[in-house]
C-alpha cells in the first residue's frame, strides 16, 4: 500500500518545471527566433555565394549570373589553383607558421600572464599598465621593420614567429582565467608541499586552464594561418612564402592582361573565378579545425562574464 502511493510522488518530483510563458514572452521568444534567423542568413549568405562561385565558370561569373546556385559546373579555378607547384609549399609553409607560432605565442603568453596573475607579485600593477599601453600606442610599421632588420631575422621564418608572438587580448584573457578560476588555495598547497612556482604552473594551473588555452591557441592559429602582411614586408626568398601570399601571387599573375585582347578576357575572367577558389582554399583548414574546439571556444568567451 506504502509503495502505490509513494510511486506517484516520486515520478511527480522527477517530472521537470515549466515556466508558464505569458502571451508577451511568446511574442519576444519570436521576435528573437526571426531576428537571429536574419543574421544567420546575413552571416551565410556570402559564404554560399563564394562556394557557388568558384564551381560556376568564368564567364558566368564574370557576368553577374550566378546567385544561389552553381552556373555551368567546372572545377578550372581549383585546377588552376592546385597544378600550381607552389601551392603545396605553402600549405606547409603555413601550417609550419601556424603551429610553431601557436606553441610559441601560447607559452609566452601563459608565462606573462601567470606572473600577472598573483596580488603577491613585485610590479605588478606597472607591468601590467606597461602591457595595456602597448595595446593602445604601438611603434608603427617603420620602427618595428628595423628591429626586426637589427635582429638579423629578415627573410626567415623568425620574422613571422616572434615579432608579434604576444597579443594584448589573449594575455589579458589569461592573466583574467589565472585571476578568477583558478583558487589561491590551490597555489598556497603547492607551496607547502614544496612545490616551486613552475611545477605549480605545469601540474596544477595549466591542467585546470584547457577551455582558456583553447581559446587562445585558436586566437593565435587564426592570426598565424591568415599571416599575409608580415610575410609581404620581411620575405624575399619564395621557399619561405606563406599560403597567403601564394595565393595571392597567383591570383596577380592570372590578371597580367597581354597584348592579346581574347587572352585578356579570358585571364580577367578566370582572375575573378580564382579569387572564389582562392577563398575557399584558404579558409577550409580552419573551418575543420574549428569544431573541434568550438566548446572550448565558447566557454572560454565567458571567462570573467559572471562574477562570484
Amino acid at each position: 500500500m506504502n509503495a502505490v502511493l509513494t510511486k506517484p510522488n516520486r515520478t511527480a518530483s522527477r517530472r521537470p518545471r515549466r515556466v508558464r510563458e505569458t502571451p508577451v514572452d511568446r511574442i519576444f521568444l519570436v521576435g528573437v527566433y526571426i531576428l537571429l534567423t536574419t543574421f544567420l542568413i546575413v552571416v551565410l549568405l556570402p559564404l554560399w555565394y563564394i562556394l557557388v562561385s568558384s564551381f560556376s565558370s568564368p564567364a558566368a561569373v564574370s557576368a553577374g549570373e550566378v546567385f544561389l546556385w552553381p552556373v555551368d559546373f567546372t572545377l578550372r579555378g581549383y585546377e588552376v589553383v592546385f597544378t600550381n607547384s607552389t601551392i603545396l609549399t605553402g600549405f606547409a609553409n603555413s601550417a609550419f607558421y601556424t603551429v610553431a607560432g601557436t606553441a610559441i605565442s601560447v607559452t609566452l603568453t601563459v608565462m606573462l600572464a601567470y606572473p600577472l596573475s598573483r596580488a603577491d607579485f613585485v610590479g605588478r600593477k606597472f607591468l601590467t599598465g606597461a602591457v595595456v599601453f602597448t595595446m593602445l600606442f604601438a611603434g608603427g610599421l617603420i620602427p618595428t621593420y628595423l628591429v626586426v632588420q637589427s635582429m638579423g631575422m629578415l627573410d626567415t621564418r623568425w620574422a613571422l614567429l616572434i615579432p608579434k608572438a604576444v597579443a594584448v587580448w589573449p594575455a589579458i584573457l589569461a592573466i583574467t582565467y589565472f585571476r578568477t578560476a583558478i583558487p589561491d588555495e590551490l597555489r598556497e598547497a603547492g607551496e607547502i608541499d614544496g612545490a616551486s612556482d613552475l611545477r605549480i604552473l605545469w601540474k596544477v594551473v595549466l591542467p585546470l586552464s584547457a577551455p582558456m588555452l583553447a581559446v587562445i591557441a585558436l586566437m593565435y592559429a587564426i592570426v598565424q594561418w591568415n599571416s599575409y602582411f608580415d610575410a609581404l614586408i620581411y620575405l624575399r626568398d619564395d621557399s619561405l612564402y606563406p599560403l597567403q601570399l601564394v595565393l595571392r601571387n597567383i591570383l596577380i599573375l592570372n590578371t597580367d592582361a597581354g597584348a592579346d585582347v581574347t587572352a585578356a578576357i579570358e585571364r580577367q575572367q578566370l582572375a575573378s573565378l580564382l579569387k572564389y577558389s582562392l577563398i575557399v582554399v584558404s579558409t577550409v583548414p580552419m573551418m575543420l579545425i574549428y569544431p573541434f574546439v568550438a566548446r572550448y571556444f565558447t566557454r572560454g568567451l565567458l571567462l570573467g562574464a559572471v562574477k562570484g
